[in-house]
């Protein structure tokens, strides 16, 4: 049985956009977050795929995470993940075999079906590609085959990417992709940060389809988690509300641009919008250690998670900063 001392921790950075900075700060202090969580003895770091939208600034994928690789030292630096139907497998093996060449044994290539963006965006990334989610599991058996060793019939190769086995993940919020990481034998990581409801049953569906692979002898569960942890409960609760109504922002199709926390929430949304946004994040740690701790420790006895990779999306940068130390000395002591 495992426990929450066995678990390994992780950041997952949004690279959140202040209205009143831009991406340049944003992309600073992502690499300044990820010199930080490696100092406190994170596992990794990871940042995601979006486009189109203003409050995130990880669009350029692979080139940040040479940024962020290029500024520490130790920690696994990743993509949680690339959204693999907006591109070629084949770009994809050398963008992460480039990275994989300058930083090895360092870096972590997740993989996500969905677009990350709306349609409309999705057709300007994919001009004359198809881009479907139904060859999501081709391309992946493609993706692998450029980062693995190169076969004696091999036409196509990706240089750098050929031999370097850059670790694929699969990510998701739904069932498909857990079942797919089961059967091919890869880790999976659940997207519970954003959608909570379907997490126990994606765990049961991974775990039951699991077959061992070159790549893992036994399944390997990691799961979002949004927090928000500070000195005290009622300080959490008040930054919370930047984070509640940036989740708002999305359900209402507005600007994502990070804004300051609030007092109350009472008038900036409706009954059913609390209602939706509670759901979104029904995974959230927002308090403080003793708090935290306590809910984390449910968690992994209820999910026996391997590792979990927590999201904070603070206005204030020292805010985060303080977050993820006082989640390390809760979990890591």
């Amino acid at each position: 049985m495992k426990r929450l001392a066995d678990v390994k921790i992780s950041t997952l950075d949004l690279v959140p956009v202040r209205q009143d900075t831009g991406p340049a700060q944003s992309l600073r202090n992502s690499l300044n977050l990820a010199q930080h969580v490696e100092k406190l003895g994170y596992n990794r770091f990871w940042v995601a795929e979006h486009h189109n939208m203003d409050g995130i600034a990880s669009s350029a994928t692979s080139v940040l995470l040479a940024y962020l690789a290029g500024g520490t030292s130790t920690i696994r630096v990743g993509a949680g993940g690339v959204m693999l139907p907006n591109h070629a497998p084949l770009v994809i093996a050398e963008q992460f075999g480039t990275l994989a060449s300058l930083y090895p044994g360092r870096i972590d290539l997740g993989l996500g079906r969905a677009p990350g963006s709306d349609q409309m965006t999705a057709r300007a990334l994919r001009r004359e590609r198809s881009g479907s989610a139904d060859d999501f599991p081709d391309d992946v058996e493609e993706l692998l085959r450029y980062l693995g060793p190169r076969t004696p019939d091999q036409k196509v190769i990706a240089v750098p990417g050929t031999g370097t086995n850059v670790p694929v993940w699969l990510l998701g919020s739904s069932l498909f992709s857990a079942q797919l990481a089961g059967i091919r034998g890869l880790p999976y990581a659940f997207a519970s940060h954003f959608a909570p409801r379907y997490m126990h049953e994606a765990i049961r569906v991974y775990r039951n389809h699991f077959e061992p692979s070159i790549y893992l002898d036994k399944p390997y569960v990691m799961l979002g988690v949004p927090l928000v942890a500070a000195d005290t409960d009622e300080q959490a609760d008040y930054l919370a509300t930047s984070l509640y109504q940036r989740i708002l922002s999305l359900m209402r199709g507005q600007s994502l641009v990070q804004k300051p926390p609030v007092k109350t929430m009472e008038g900036l949304w409706l009954p059913h919008e609390r209602e939706a946004v509670g759901d979104f994040l029904g995974l959230a740690m927002v308090g403080s250690s003793l708090k935290i701790r306590a809910k984390l420790e449910v968690l992994v006895e209820q999910t026996q998670a391997d590792e979990l990779i927590f999201t904070c999306d603070m206005y204030e940068h020292a805010d985060r900063l303080r977050s993820y130390e006082i989640l390390a000395q809760t979990v890591l002591g």
